[in-house]
């Protein structure tokens, strides 16, 4: 799929009821060669969304002739619908946390007509944090990771502390062992992640997402940490997916392709 004859890149949105879809709604909508050309939510089917009918389901907002649809929804919903937007050949933006190896291998069996970029996190400073930590783990014996997202997020750790874990220890292979030999209070010491790198998840009121990357070696640590304030952040990254999605062919995996790193 390509651009209009307009020019316009035409966009779906599914979840558009939750925050993260409506805030991609709005910064579709506001971006300039983009145009919201539809929306989908089971939950707010019938309502309109800058002048844009929300229909009920994947099937409807294909009626629209979407050039890239975002996914911002739950995996179980979208293990359902990226299968139907590869069998129609439109291109596929995807936020949602918990797809998995086994997910990923379908994707790039579906997706042979048109493309899907999947990001654990849309923010490019978060990006950048992830691109650091794995630069400076080859240099220290101990890290862990921290990570805090609000209190209406239903998984742990983020799909972000994950990948920034997953990327560390493909990174560096040495790193000293645990030292902790009992824990007075079990899961203390949080979570182990890859090569055994622990991820502590916290989840506040008032919180968006931020992550801290504390690593230490003789005499010195290094912190690399990233703050959202506000989804308003995250949506740059997906316009420059939108935008750059029909030049990345397959699954993609991460900004970090789009952004040259």
């Amino acid at each position: 799929m390509g651009t209009t004859d307009a020019g316009l890149i035409r966009v779906g949105v599914l979840g558009v009821a939750g925050r993260m879809g409506r805030a991609v709604a709005d910064a579709v909508h506001d971006a300039e060669g983009l145009v919201l050309a539809g929306a989908a939510d089971p939950s707010a089917a019938g309502t309109e969304v800058h002048g844009v009918t929300v229909v009920a389901d994947v099937e409807g907002l294909l009626a629209a002739t979407p050039d890239v649809v975002v996914d911002f929804t739950v995996a179980e919903a979208s293990r359902a619908t990226l299968p139907v937007l590869a069998a129609a050949g439109v291109h596929a933006v995807v936020g949602t946390s918990g797809l998995g190896d086994d997910d990923l291998a379908t994707l790039r069996d579906a997706f042979t007509t048109s493309n899907c970029v999947v990001a654990p996190n849309f923010a490019i400073g978060a990006v950048l944090m992830m691109r650091f930590a794995e630069l400076a783990a080859p240099w220290f014996d101990t890290a862990e990771i921290v990570e805090i997202h609000h209190d209406g997020k239903v998984d742990a750790p983020s799909g972000t502390a994950v990948a920034t874990a997953e990327r560390m220890a493909a990174a560096s292979a040495e790193w000293a062992p645990d030292p902790t030999t009992r824990e007075v209070m079990p899961g203390a010491r949080g979570g182990v992640g890859p090569a055994d790198i622990h991820i502590h998840s916290l989840r506040m009121r008032g919180a968006v997402a931020d992550q801290e990357v504390v690593l230490g070696t003789t005499g010195q640590t290094l912190t690399i940490r990233h703050d959202t304030t506000d989804r308003a952040s995250f949506m740059p990254g997906v316009v420059l997916a939108v935008r750059r999605i029909a030049d990345a062919p397959g699954v993609t995996l991460g900004l970090d392709a789009l952004l040259g790193l």
